[in-house]
């Protein structure tokens, strides 16, 4: 045991790098992903929580139940997609790392429209009839609350990282684990401590866990000081 923490000491000390190509990928990958899912999951958060309309309640409910949906299966569908005899297979996109934004992205993204349709519909219930008496639409009261709660959303984005950068089914699967090509951090820890080199592994564990708390704390400061800038 203490010869596999000198090991890891060391790799990260030379700054290993294996260990950092490795953690580039994974930190891109999952930050493209996560502004794909904020992208797409704010407006249509915002949009169950003011707008009114048959189906609505049954939307909201499905977008909860994709909260938990399984990364295996997010993976395995898109490779259903992007494989050769698939409808998408003529873009070459499987065993990339495109592939693998698309599927953070695609389990980031209800996640994050879920966390955003509450945060919103919170704040409806507070400034909803203020923002109605001002004759604001559906979309324009949308558009108001997103920017009203926009430090809240902050911790949306957190959790959406949290769920792209330490996935690993899904990018398993449309990833295929190649190195130097789409080897993420959760997919070499998996391979490294079945191959029994526990050093590496351990040391790629200790570089995943520093750029959540990076990330975490980037993005605390930027809230704290914006929410400072604005009073």
């Amino acid at each position: 045991m203490l010869q596999t923490l000198e090991e890891t000491i060391s790799r990260l000390a030379i700054l290993d790098r294996d260990v950092l190509a490795i953690a580039w990928l994974s930190l891109r990958v999952s930050l493209t992903a996560v502004s794909i899912g904020l992208a797409v999951g704010i407006p249509l958060g915002a949009f169950l929580a003011v707008a009114i309309f048959p189906g609505r309640s049954i939307l909201v409910g499905l977008l909860n139940a994709f909260m938990g949906l399984p990364p295996v299966i997010v993976g395995l569908v898109l490779y259903l997609l992007l494989s050769r005899s698939g409808p998408l297979g003529s873009l070459g996109l499987l065993f990339t790392p495109g592939a693998m934004v698309a599927a953070q992205a695609a389990l980031a993204t209800p996640l994050v429209a879920a966390l955003t349709r509450q945060v919103i519909a919170d704040a409806e219930a507070h400034l909803g009839e203020q923002l109605r008496s001002l004759g604001l639409s559906a979309p324009h009261r949308g558009i108001a609350l997103i920017y009203d709660t926009r430090f809240s959303l902050v911790t949306t984005a957190l959790a959406a990282f949290g769920r792209a950068i330490s996935e690993i089914g899904a990018v398993l699967v449309v990833g295929g684990n190649i190195d130097g090509h789409t080897r993420t951090l959760t997919t070499a820890i998996s391979l490294e401590t079945q191959k029994g080199d526990l050093s590496l592994a351990l040391a790629l564990g200790l570089v995943l866990i520093g750029l959540v708390i990076l990330v975490n704390a980037v993005a605390a400061i930027l809230r704290a000081h914006a929410a400072r800038a604005y009073g």
